[in-house]
């Protein structure tokens, strides 16, 4: 009888490794990019995958740099993955390996190329979010690459110099920030979504009255912040 159990429990488990592969899945990876050594990153996959599908890429703050990727799923997109939450898009969560420095926009965007290149992703439905540290990242990766991205998320950032906001004016953004932030003034965003708007861009700013320097939570645990990306794509523009 024991046996006959042992053989269920086997079988059980040599299913299960054909059965996996078809569900959501967060993974991560390691990669040489330029000025890198290597880079690491988590890439979520969604469910059976028919058709290119969209692809969000996701900048962290300073607190998830180095070299642990597993505290990148300390925040945004890839801790609601983490606790289950699936998304219809790929999302890839690359890490900042200095502790003490801005995002490498070059390093960044070679590896979204490569995901790009070899994933059935959309090229047309590239999305951008970032916060803190990765936010003022997202704005950077932008302006350098004004082409790439059909709209995007900031939260809580420093604002770039309005000299160049005029390359992301066409970019569709919601910004993010709480009103009690004592690491990035509240002004910053405030008056990056001034710049915009001046230029005639499509910009939203929600404020939280009572958030301090975490205003994701809130952020990226509201559908509708997803809802207004996939609304977006550069062949509709």
């Amino acid at each position: 009888m024991k046996f006959k159990s042992l053989k269920i429990i086997v079988l059980i488990m040599f299913l299960s490794m054909f059965v996996h592969p078809l569900s959501a899945q967060q993974k991560a990876y390691s990669v040489k990019v330029k000025n890198l050594s290597e880079m690491n990153y988590l890439l979520y996959e969604p469910r059976a995958i028919k058709e290119k599908v969209p692809l969000l890429v996701f900048l962290h703050g300073g607190g998830e740099s180095g070299d642990n990727i597993e505290v990148v799923k300390k925040h945004g997109p890839p801790k609601l993955i983490d606790a289950g939450k699936e998304f219809p898009f790929y999302v890839l969560s690359p890490q900042n390996p200095y502790e003490k420095g801005f995002w490498d926009d070059r390093a960044v965007m070679e590896l979204v190329d490569k995901i790009v290149k070899n994933n059935n992703v959309d090229e047309n439905r590239i999305y951008l979010a970032g916060l803190s540290r990765g936010g003022y990242g997202a704005w950077r990766l932008a302006m350098n690459n004004p082409d790439k991205f059909a709209a995007m998320i900031v939260v809580c950032a420093a604002s770039s110099p309005k000299g160049y906001a005029n390359w992301i004016k066409h970019i569709p953004v919601w910004i993010f920030h709480g009103e009690k932030d004592r690491v990035v003034p509240v002004s910053e965003s405030m008056q990056m979504a001034e710049t915009l708007k001046d230029l005639g861009a499509n910009v939203k700013l929600t404020l939280y009255p009572e958030a301090d320097h975490d205003s994701w939570t809130e952020t990226f645990n509201n559908d509708a912040v997803y809802e207004f990306l996939l609304n977006y794509s550069k062949s509709k523009d």
